[in-house]
């Protein structure tokens, strides 16, 4: 997909403010408490997710995350198809307060490579 300038320079500073996991490490890291977080749509989230993850659309995050996810130490993998909204939800959190907020590189796509 093919984004505005402003809007890909915006993802790629947020990028790099955060860190990003691997698909690889999900599961274990949500075996051990982290909270997946689909920032992805509601009809995103119903046509395929990482299991146990918890949707929470971009558009809803900030005024929502803090009724969900409590805990400002808690580990917070962000997700969306790619990287852009994933890492700006990070971000986002990370100005919250949300000490270990992260986005998984690649998002769902790459996650679901991993699957077979």
């Amino acid at each position: 997909m093919d984004y505005t300038s402003k809007f890909q320079t915006m993802a790629d500073a947020a990028r790099a403010r955060v860190d990003e996991v691997s698909p690889s490490e999900v599961e274990a890291l949500m075996a051990s408490g982290a909270v997946a977080l689909d920032i992805r749509d509601p009809d995103e989230h119903a046509n395929g997710h990482i299991p146990g993850s918890i949707n929470l659309s971009r558009g809803k995050l900030e005024m929502n995350v803090e009724g969900i996810v409590t805990d400002l130490d808690a580990t917070i993998l962000c997700y969306c198809n790619a990287n852009n909204r994933g890492a700006l939800s990070a971000a986002s959190l990370k100005d919250m307060g949300y000490r270990n907020a992260k986005f998984i590189a690649g998002g769902l796509n790459a996650w679901k490579k991993l699957q077979g």
